[in-house]
């Protein structure tokens, strides 16, 4: 069969990895795809909510299972694109309708979906320009810090947690009148912080099954001990240690059953992968928010510990049938350390060479912001190459990411040193 993965990160790299060893994949397309994506598939120069160019590639492949990757063609409905179009109506999407995606589009939609479903989060109220002093007094009611949220899509750099509550106030104030994030922060949640340690749970669902992947936790912040500004993600590693059988239990029966029988209550259609961000509070899991995809770099450990054939599963889930699958992990630890271009999140160049990916042994190398460009490999992003390693635990694991990113160089790279410090 002929596949089509849409998309350009470390994530998706790391899906057409997987994909790509499948006996059944005849063609591997990916749109826009980077420099590690054209070693194992086709690269096509298609952006990722080009719906028509999307099409004409689908057509022109003879493609016949699309995966997405990203959350962006999702909100924008994707899916729901393919479903009313006579031409595409047949071929099989990964990923929600835009309905369902709205649990990643808009916060508030979450929220509300969590509060009808009884599913443990934070308690919050939303604001938006009208209701600005309404936020201020919100906040006098919490104790710091403060926690908020653009509503929209953010690109990961939507949340705030601020100590002092005038900083609160002034920044409600930048994201509601100033349109800090654009319009994505049009209405913002505030709500009450929760202390505890975060993980995330990957769930598949055809819309009524579901298969829970397993957990993973990544590191956000730029800086070493989790100082400094939020990044798409500095590494991460998988399973998570704290997560026992016990935890794993709440989690499903009190968040990951609510979640498909909630979607499927609210008649809002859900092929794909749920990424559900908790944190443990005590001994109690609480949802911190979904996304409608898998999250980057956590893809870069929680897809290569799956040992089944990575298209049989992906059929099975447009099939409606993943009942019917018995997935199977491998019981070793990988962790994934990301190498980011200097200056990121903030400002950064593109366009430096990179150096030394082929002394890379016994760890895979993902490709996140990359390009070819005159046969070499340049950079092309903030986030730029993700190590993953397998070990007994995480800590063998990260030594070995760790010696083989010493292996690579390109002007102003930088990783985190501490991933795994809080474990």
């Amino acid at each position: 069969m002929n596949i089509l993965v849409l998309g350009s990160g470390g994530r998706e790299h790391a899906i057409s990895l997987k994909i790509s060893q499948s006996p059944k994949v005849e063609k591997l397309f990916v749109a826009p795809g980077n420099a590690g994506t054209s070693e194992i598939a086709t690269n096509v120069e298609v952006g990722v909510n080009d719906f028509k160019s999307i099409k004409a590639l689908v057509l022109a492949k003879k493609i016949d299972l699309v995966v997405v990757g990203p959350e962006d063609p999702l909100v924008n409905g994707v899916h729901d694109f393919f479903l009313a179009d006579d031409d595409l109506k047949d071929i099989s999407v990964i990923g929600p309708q835009k309905a369902a995606a709205e649990l990643e589009g808009s916060k508030e939609f979450a929220k509300e979906f969590m509060m009808r479903h009884q599913i443990p989060t934070a308690a919050y109220e939303s604001f938006t320009s009208d209701t600005v002093e309404k936020g201020y007094m919100f906040l006098e009611t919490l104790k710091p810090p403060y926690v908020l949220k653009a509503d929209g899509l953010a690109a990961g750099k939507g949340v705030l947690i601020l100590q002092d509550l005038d900083e609160a106030k002034a920044e409600l104030k930048s994201m509601l009148l100033d349109s800090k994030f654009g319009s994505a922060s049009a209405t913002v949640v505030i709500e009450e912080f929760l202390d505890g340690i975060e993980l995330s749970c990957f769930v598949l669902t055809d819309g009524t099954n579901y298969k829970i992947l397993p957990t993973a936790k990544d590191y956000k912040r730029i800086g070493e001990g989790d100082t400094g500004l939020n990044t798409g993600g500095m590494g991460a590693i998988s399973p998570v240690p704290f997560a026992d059988a016990v935890l794993m239990d709440k989690i499903e029966q009190q968040i990951v059953k609510p979640t498909v029988d909630g979607l499927k209550k609210d008649n809002l259609p859900y092929v794909g992968f749920i990424f559900i961000g908790l944190i443990k509070v005590g001994e109690e899991p609480k949802v911190i928010e979904y996304n409608v995809r898998m999250g980057d770099p956590e893809t870069e450990v929680v897809v290569p510990r799956i040992k089944n054939d990575l298209v049989n599963v992906l059929e099975a889930m447009a099939q409606g049938s993943l009942d019917k699958i018995n997935l199977e992990i491998d019981e070793r630890s990988a962790t994934t350390v990301m190498a980011v271009s200097g200056g990121y999140p903030e400002a950064y160049e593109k366009g430096k060479e990179i150096k030394g990916i082929e002394n890379i042994k016994d760890s895979l190398v993902f490709h996140a912001g990359t390009k070819q460009s005159d046969g070499k490999v340049v950079t092309n992003g903030g986030r730029v190459i993700a190590i993953t390693s397998f070990g007994n635990d995480f800590k063998e694991a990260l030594q070995k990411s760790y010696q083989n990113i010493e292996k690579l160089h390109f002007d102003g790279m930088y990783y985190r040193k501490d991933l795994g410090f809080d474990l």
